[in-house]
């Protein structure tokens, strides 16, 4: 059952659908408009009529035009496919109703219009009012009506009106001959059109156009002027630049402008420039000019525009103050080939006599004033809209500034500047790509940043591609947010002596760029650990036998060869020992190798020679001596013998020469280190008591005792 009903629906769709589609007869034209025009062509004879079709253009299509009175038959002329159609003034009746229809036909049938019922005595069409004379001053114009002619009465007059840059006209409906416009823009060409009715009759055709100029006044308002610094905000790189007066404000003919330059040194310029001969100073089309001075050292500038009759108020704009240009608030785009969006947030910072925002954009690596434009944004909005026709894949770097006026100066501030593409692709290759510093482990990579010209969109990222040949890759992603900066990587673990393959692309919103390649191969790995653990074991080792050897040297009081001298204390001079002092009384002569002569200039303890005596030997010479001299010498004095007096003042001789060979030769140190009991007895004679000597705290301090030196 299901399957028959089908095949039924289908069969009733094949007899119906050609039918659809299958041409048909034609539309029915619109009601026909008719009129007896007067004028040189038809002198009010003829009824001309015109009506609106609808025909298909695959099938040809005529159409008839047809007539009759309530008393007369039918009558019709067929005109083809022409939308246009005459009836003879032998073929209608004057003064009676007359009605007019139009027929379509073609192959496929006919269609018939509504029928237009009207007296032939209302239709009748004066021929357009010519306008005779126009007051330029007050944008006054009179014209002449035909009606007159046509023994006729006046009836209705129209006038419409428009600007020579305008599309729309203005229409107005007058009672006389005459129409005067009140507040026209100065210095503007008007277009006027007039038409007018007879009674009986139907409306003239409009008039043919007539132009007339407004006079001339001073400019009113003033300069738009802005600079281009291209995409560094420095001064000396900008060029003036201003919008051209629109001709409501121009107000005339403007002949030139005049521009004052304000310096940092408190001197100014002032230029006067007319656009018939500017000299190569001033650069104008319809829309901007802009000024070809340097602005280096500039701090302001004040343009205005001037014609015949008067000048503008001066326009004032500060220059940047260098050193202060970053970006402090953040700007989002929506931008296409036709339409660039911008908005911020509020600055952290609003400054009191913020006046308005100024956002601009400039496109890349054009020249001065070309893809350039700037709008003034009140200062309570935070989005501007700039209209343009923005080239894919170019950058346009759009920024936003503040202006801020006060009693004693004004002030331009640079907020923010953003990158910006209408639409981006992918970047090309890096100009550069190197490595470098190649390790076993690891190596550098270094890359030149691409052009902003050749990016061709905003770059996330660069991405390193490692390939080490064993089917084995890795992936880096280098951030890119510094766009222009060139860049270094750091490539880790790597396998020494290994051969590798590296890629590097640039990464935008469209996708991945050209690569770049470098081939490199690591460093066979080097047993570092092995060799420091060697050097350290070889050193060690020397530590040790340097120590040992001391020990041996200290345990003989022999100074160690391989330490340095810095290691011990101070050496104290040997002279001044008592030991020394009782040693001269026991030998006389032994005073001449512990002294050294003057003559050398660096003396030195080795010079002291140790004889070895045996102490059962000395000890005994010595109590022979003693005894000897006690019984021998003489008495002179304070109670000394006689030798040992002679002694001391032979030991005092000495030492005084000693000491002066000691301050000669910068021995001072080792003469000073004498103890207070040697400085209180200095001129005292030698006690011979043995405990004394050992109890000396210079002998305790610096020399060996007694039984060491004999022992």
């Amino acid at each position: 059952m299901a399957t028959f009903r089908t095949r039924w629906r289908l069969s009733i769709l094949l007899v119906i659908l050609p039918n659809c589609f299958a041409p048909g007869p034609p539309a029915a034209p619109s009601l026909p408009d008719c009129s007896i025009p007067c004028g040189e062509t038809n002198n009010c004879e003829d009824i001309h009529c015109s009506w609106d079709a609808r025909p298909d253009p695959q099938i040809t299509t005529n159409y008839s035009l047809h007539w009759g009175t309530a008393n007369r038959e039918e009558g019709h002329v067929i005109n083809g496919p022409s939308l246009f159609g005459i009836i003879q003034r032998e073929h209608f009746p004057s003064h009676e109703e007359l009605r007019v229809w139009v027929q379509a036909k073609n192959q496929h049938g006919s269609a018939k219009s509504l029928e237009a019922v009207f007296n032939t005595a209302d239709i009748m069409k004066p021929p357009p009012p010519k306008v005779t004379s126009s007051h330029k001053e007050s944008l006054e114009i009179d014209w002449i009506s035909t009606c007159d002619e046509l023994l006729l009465s006046l009836g209705s007059c129209y006038v419409r009106h428009r600007t020579e840059a305008d599309q729309d006209w203005l229409e107005e409906e007058v009672g006389s001959l005459g129409y005067t416009f009140d507040s026209p823009q100065p210095n503007t060409v008007y277009e006027f059109q007039v038409r007018c009715s007879c009674v009986p009759g139907l409306l003239s055709d409009w008039s043919a156009t007539h132009r007339i100029r407004s006079t001339e006044t001073a400019p009113v308002g003033e300069l738009d002027v802005w600079k281009d610094c291209g995409i560094s905000q420095a001064s000396s790189d900008c060029v003036l630049i201003w919008k051209t007066l629109p001709i409501s404000q121009a107000c005339g003919l403007i002949l030139g402008y005049e521009v004052r330059l304000s310096y940092n040194n408190s001197t100014a310029v002032l230029v006067n420039m007319s656009t018939a001969e500017p000299r190569g100073r001033l650069l104008c089309d319809e829309m901007q000019c802009h000024f070809t001075f340097s602005l280096k050292d500039v701090s302001s500038v004040s343009v205005s525009a001037y014609n015949a009759h008067g000048a503008t108020v001066p326009s004032y704009l500060p220059m940047p103050i260098p050193g202060k240009e970053k970006d402090e608030q953040a700007l989002h785009l929506v931008m296409n080939e036709e339409h660039l969006n911008v908005s911020w947030d509020l600055p952290s910072q609003l400054l009191d006599n913020l006046k308005e925002y100024v956002l601009q954009y400039k496109q890349a690596g054009s020249p001065p004033c070309q893809g350039f434009d700037w709008v003034k944004v009140n200062k309570s909005q935070t989005t501007g809209f700039l209209k343009g026709q923005y080239t894919k894949y170019t950058p346009y770097q759009v920024s936003l500034f503040t202006v801020s006026h006060s009693s004693s100066s004004s002030q331009v501030h640079h907020l923010s500047s953003v990158i910006g593409y209408s639409l981006q692709g992918t970047p090309s290759s890096v100009p550069s790509f190197k490595v470098f510093s190649i390790a076993a482990t690891h190596v550098y990579l270094f890359w030149e940043s691409i052009p902003l010209s050749k990016q061709n969109g905003l770059i996330l990222y660069y991405q390193v591609v490692v390939d080490s040949g064993v089917n084995r890759q890795n992936v880096y992603n280098v951030n890119a947010s510094l766009q222009h900066e060139n860049k270094t990587f750091k490539l880790l673990h790597l396998s020494p002596g290994q051969e590798y393959e590296v890629r590097l692309r640039a990464v935008t919103a469209a996708g991945p760029g050209a690569n770049a390649t470098a081939k490199f191969k690591t460093k066979h790995h080097e047993d570092f650990a092995l060799l420091i653990a060697v050097v350290l074991g070889i050193l060690f080792v020397v530590v040790i036998c340097v120590l040992a050897f001391c020990s041996v040297c200290r345990g003989e009081n022999k100074a160690c060869p391989l330490v340095p001298p810095f290691f011990y204390d101070k050496v104290p001079d040997a002279r001044n020992s008592h030991i020394f002092r009782h040693m001269m009384h026991q030998t006389n002569d032994s005073l001449a190798w512990i002294c050294i002569p003057v003559y050398e200039p660096h003396p030195k303890i080795s010079l002291l020679e140790v004889v070895e005596i045996q102490p059962w030997a000395f000890k005994s010479s010595l109590e022979k001596t003693t005894d000897t001299d006690r019984l021998t010498r003489p008495v002179v004095g304070d109670g000394c013998l006689q030798m040992d007096c002679q002694d001391d003042q032979r030991e005092e001789a000495v030492t005084e020469e000693c000491h002066r060979t000691d301050h000669r030769y910068r021995r001072e140190e080792y003469s000073k280190m004498v103890d207070s009991d040697e400085e209180r007895d200095r001129e005292d004679c030698w006690s011979s008591t043995e405990e004394e000597q050992l109890t000396s705290g210079y002998e305790k301090h610096f020399m060996p005792t007694a039984f060491e030196i004999l022992v």
